[in-house]
């Protein structure tokens, strides 16, 4: 049995997180803009289908991706270089978490990222706190990614490719870009082979809530991403 949350309740401690299903802490609470941010800043995020009640997670160990030891492929690396897409920042923020919620995935039967998700996030971005990085080809919106800022955290949240490593150009430009304002880590929550391979690895949950602290602690910019501030030429 895991705590249940009404709207005013506080987040019980991380202590009490399951084991199995791994980091299962508590369920019920809104996805009020507060609740989340409250969430993200202890190390918690909402994560549930369709007809469940909102749960809340904080996996041990944790998956996480330094941004400069963001991994580049030979082939992406040619892909960076030759250029011929375009890398916007907070420029169709709808647009993504929609095709984020809507793109088929291997293993999975519909999507975690509900009309109310997509309500609450949507909510966080006109806040500031939700940005997108987006790679367009020929002003086509074919991939990208999304997640909330807070500090120099940024945590990760989904992304989706349309055509051939469209997401990976999205993820390495967030890196790229993310390490050139002083970021120390994206939260990638739970561990996947594709994104080990892209230098993600696991974290026990204390270190990941101790390095967490440090870097909220930074005085957030708090301001929308400039559209072209991840789009210089890759050399």
């Amino acid at each position: 049995m895991i705590p249940w949350l009404e709207n005013a309740d506080a987040f019980p401690s991380l202590k009490l997180a399951l084991s199995d299903p791994n980091g299962l802490l508590c369920a019920g609470g809104d996805l009020s803009p507060q609740r989340i941010i409250q969430a993200y800043r202890q190390g918690i995020f909402p994560w549930f289908s369709t007809g469940e009640p909102i749960l809340w997670w904080s996996p041990n160990p944790r998956m996480v991706l330094v941004p400069s030891e963001f991994k580049i492929s030979r082939s992406l690396r040619q892909t960076l270089r030759r250029g011929d897409y375009q890398i916007r920042l907070d420029n169709d923020f709808q647009a993504v978490i929609h095709a984020c919620a809507q793109t088929p995935r291997s293993g999975q039967k519909g999507t975690w990222i509900s009309h109310e998700m997509q309500q609450a996030y949507t909510t966080l971005f006109k806040l500031n706190y939700a940005h997108s990085v987006e790679t367009w080809i020929d002003d086509t919106l074919v991939g990208g990614l999304y997640g909330i800022a807070i500090g120099k955290m940024f945590y990760g949240e989904s992304m989706f490719s349309l055509v051939t490593n469209a997401s990976k150009i999205a993820l390495a430009h967030l890196a790229r870009h993310l390490v050139d304002q002083g970021f120390g880590l994206i939260d990638c929550q739970m561990n996947t082979p594709h994104l080990a391979s892209l230098g993600a690895r696991e974290i026990p949950r204390k270190v990941f809530i101790e390095r967490l602290c440090e870097l909220i602690a930074i005085p957030p910019l708090n301001a929308r991403w400039p559209i072209d501030g991840a789009n210089r030429p890759w050399v």
